[in-house]
C-alpha cells in the first residue's frame, strides 16, 4: 500500500501511559502505522484512566509530542472523580469540543475511537463537513451497556447516537465478530462492519522471578493465588470476589483472592471490610506488573451479572501471555464466556456466585495438571489469533477501502 501521501489521525480519549484499558490498542494501532510508513496524529487526553484523575507524575506531560514516529497532542479538558452517567457524557463532551475546534492538519482518514460515543460524533461532523473519510473504531458497544443499566429514553437515544456514529463512517472496526452481530442486528447499522481482533500487546510472559515475588507481595509457598488485574469499574462486578474471599475463610480454604488496580469502585469494595483471603494491590509499572501476574496461580475475569457483548475485557490478551489457568466468571451469554471457551484457557463459572468461584479454583488447583493444559492452550490461541502483525494488516485493509470510499 502507497502511503507517502497518506495521513491519519486517531481521535481517542485514552493514550499511553495509560496502563490499561483501550490505551494500550490505540496506542499500539498508532505507533505500529507509524512504523510501516504512515504519517500518524493522535489527539488525546492526558492519561487519567484508571484512575479518573490526572496523576501528579502525568500533569506535566508536554502538550506536543513525538512519540515513537507518531505526533501526540493532549488536550486538557473535564475530568470527573466519580463518573456516572452524567458525568460521563460532560467529560466525553468536554474532550470533544475540544478535539472538534482544535488542528488537525491534513489527514487522509480520521479514526475516532468509541468508546468515547459522544466525542466520537462531534469529530465525524465535522469531519464529514471536509469530506474526510472517518473510521471509527469501536472498543465497547454502548447501546447494550445502557440497556443492561437502565430501560427507557437513555437507551434509545443512545442506541440512536451509536446507530448514526457507525452509518456515518466509510467503515467501522470491531473488535469481535459478536460486535459486528450486534452493531447489524440490533444497534441496527447499515455501515460496512470489519473485525480486527485486539492483540496481546504484551511478550509472553516468563515467572523466573516468581518466588521472589510471592514473597515480597506477602503471599505463602502453599497458597493459591487468584488474580483479577486492571479496573476495578461497576462492570467487573467485582464484590463477587469479596464475598468470595469471605467463603474461602469460612473454608479455612488455601485460596488468596489480589485485586490488582484501580478504579472507581475501588474504595467501596474497600468499605465492604476486610477479609485475610483478600488483598488489594495499587498499579504497579510494566515490568513488576508482569512478574505479578506471572507469580499467580490462576487469573481471574469477572463481570457483574447481566453483562453480556458490552465488552471483551483488555486483560484477556495479556493474561493468556502468561500461561497460566483462567477462570471467567461472566454470564454464559456473554462474549467474555465466548472468548474463554473458544481460547480453551480456563473454566466458565457463573456470574455473582462466590461459592462456585471457589469450588473451581480449589477442583482446579487439585488437578495441576490440568491448569497446566489450560494455560499451554490459552498461550497457542494467543499466538495464532492475538498478534499485533495480524491486527495492523487489517486495520491497513481498513485504511486502503475507507480512502478510496
Amino acid at each position: 500500500m502507497d502511503t507517502s501521501d497518506r495521513a491519519v489521525l486517531f481521535v481517542g480519549i485514552n493514550y499511553a501511559p495509560e496502563p490499561t484499558g483501550i490505551s494500550p490498542y490505540t496506542t499500539g494501532m498508532a505507533e505500529g502505522l507509524a512504523r510501516r510508513g504512515h504519517r500518524v496524529r493522535v489527539l488525546t487526553s492526558y492519561p487519567h484512566y484508571p484512575w479518573w484523575q490526572v496523576p501528579e507524575e502525568h500533569a506535566g506531560l508536554p502538550r506536543d509530542a513525538d512519540i515513537n514516529g507518531v505526533a501526540v497532542r493532549r488536550l486538557r479538558h473535564y475530568i470527573p472523580r466519580r463518573p456516572d452517567n452524567l458525568r460521563r457524557a460532560l467529560f466525553e463532551l468536554s474532550f470533544g469540543i475540544r478535539a472538534l475546534f482544535n488542528r488537525w492538519g491534513r489527514p487522509g482518514v480520521v479514526v475516532v475511537v468509541s468508546p468515547a460515543l459522544l466525542a466520537s460524533r462531534l469529530v465525524t461532523a465535522r469531519a464529514r463537513l471536509q469530506r474526510i473519510p472517518v473510521i471509527t473504531w469501536v472498543q465497547d458497544i454502548y447501546t447494550l451497556g445502557i440497556s443492561e443499566a437502565s430501560d427507557g429514553a437513555g437507551s434509545r437515544v443512545i442506541r440512536r447516537i451509536e446507530r448514526n456514529l457507525a452509518d456515518c463512517a466509510a467503515r467501522v472496526v470491531v473488535i469481535h465478530e459478536r460486535f459486528r452481530r450486534m452493531l447489524v442486528e440490533d444497534v441496527g447499522t447499515t455501515a460496512p462492519v470489519d473485525v480486527v481482533r485486539n492483540w496481546s500487546h504484551v511478550p509472553e510472559v516468563s515467572d523466573a522471578r516468581r518466588v521472589e515475588t510471592r514473597r515480597g507481595l506477602g503471599w505463602a509457598d502453599d497458597e493459591i493465588v487468584v488474580l483479577h488485574a486492571g479496573a476495578m469499574g461497576a462492570k467487573q462486578g467485582l464484590e463477587n470476589v469479596v464475598h468470595a474471599a469471605r467463603e474461602a475463610t469460612r473454608r479455612s480454604s488455601k485460596v488468596r483472592f489480589v485485586l490488582l488496580g484501580d478504579g472507581n469502585q475501588r474504595e467501596h469494595l474497600e468499605s465492604l471490610g476486610g477479609d485475610p483471603r483478600l488483598q488489594f494491590v495499587d498499579p504497579l509499572p510494566d515490568e513488576q506488573f508482569l512478574a505479578t501476574l506471572a507469580a499467580a496461580d490462576v487469573l481471574l475475569a469477572n463481570e457483574r451479572p447481566g453483562l453480556t457483548e458490552m465488552s471483551v475485557p483488555s486483560k484477556l490478551t495479556t493474561y493468556f501471555a502468561t500461561g497460566l489457568p483462567v477462570i471467567a466468571a461472566v454470564d454464559a451469554s456473554s462474549t467474555t464466556h465466548d472468548e474463554i471457551l473458544a481460547a480453551g484457557a480456563g473454566p466458565v463459572v457463573p456470574a455473582g456466585d462466590p461459592v462456585a468461584l471457589v469450588d473451581a479454583i480449589e477442583a482446579l488447583a487439585d488437578d495441576p495438571s490440568a491448569a497446566a493444559a489450560y494455560g499451554a492452550t490459552g498461550r497457542a490461541y494467543r499466538a495464532e489469533h492475538l498478534t499485533a502483525d495480524a491486527a495492523l494488516d487489517a486495520f491497513e485493509r481498513t485504511i486502503a477501502v475507507a480512502m478510496t470510499r
